[in-house]
């Protein structure tokens, strides 16, 4: 990397004399990744906590768990849901390749990725309403309460980060989708996506 120059006027002589300046190093991440990061960060935390207390208070149970009088929770069709959105995280991977190089490619698969995201989003909120329906509330049982807000608030997290990739994908049609726009949205996905698996084999299995 070379070494740029500036000029300035010599105070003792008055002629121009070039000055060397180090050029300004590219910032390891931008302001926007790094932001999102520590949200992320954040958020982590809060899930945590939130599986910490259903853990314990599924562990120190002096009833069956669930509750026999209480809906199950559809394990297999889920599954086939939290596939879907895993496969999702890599097909976003996929896009993030071909975004520098072929923008038209990595468009079709950005769409693709958003289309999983949208079947998870949709089938979950299917998913509340069967299990609604069957009886299964935040009030009827303790049970309930930790599944709805916990699956309720990786849904909400789900949501927005979907709607973050759906305005990636309407700039990047446009051809005017920043590289760090997009890394940010990225990272919100991948969060979504790397969740979602851990709080299934806590709270469904």
């Amino acid at each position: 990397m070379g070494t740029e120059s500036r000029l300035a006027i010599s105070r003792g002589t008055g002629e121009v004399v070039a000055f060397p300046v180090s050029p300004r190093r590219r910032p390891i991440a931008s302001s926007g990744v790094i932001g999102m990061t520590l949200f992320v960060i954040a958020e982590t935390m809060f899930f945590a906590g939130l599986v910490s207390a259903f853990t314990i208070v599924k562990t120190t149970a002096l009833t069956p768990w669930p509750p026999p009088n209480q809906p199950r929770l559809p394990i297999e069709s889920t599954a086939v849901n939290t596939l879907a959105l895993l496969v999702s995280g890599v097909v976003l991977l996929v896009s993030s390749r071909h975004f520098a190089r072929d923008a038209a490619r990595a468009v079709r698969w950005l769409a693709l990725s958003a289309g999983l995201g949208a079947f998870f989003v949709v089938f979950q909120g299917a998913e509340w309403v069967a299990l609604l329906a069957e009886g299964l509330t935040m009030k009827s049982s303790t049970h309930g309460a930790f599944f709805y807000l916990i699956v309720g608030a990786h849904g909400l997290h789900a949501l927005a980060a979907l709607g973050g990739l759906c305005w990636a994908l309407l700039r990047a049609r446009r051809g005017t989708l920043a590289p760090d726009a997009f890394a940010t949205v990225r990272v919100f996905w991948y969060f979504v996506v790397a969740l979602w698996p851990l709080l299934y084999w806590r709270v469904y299995l």
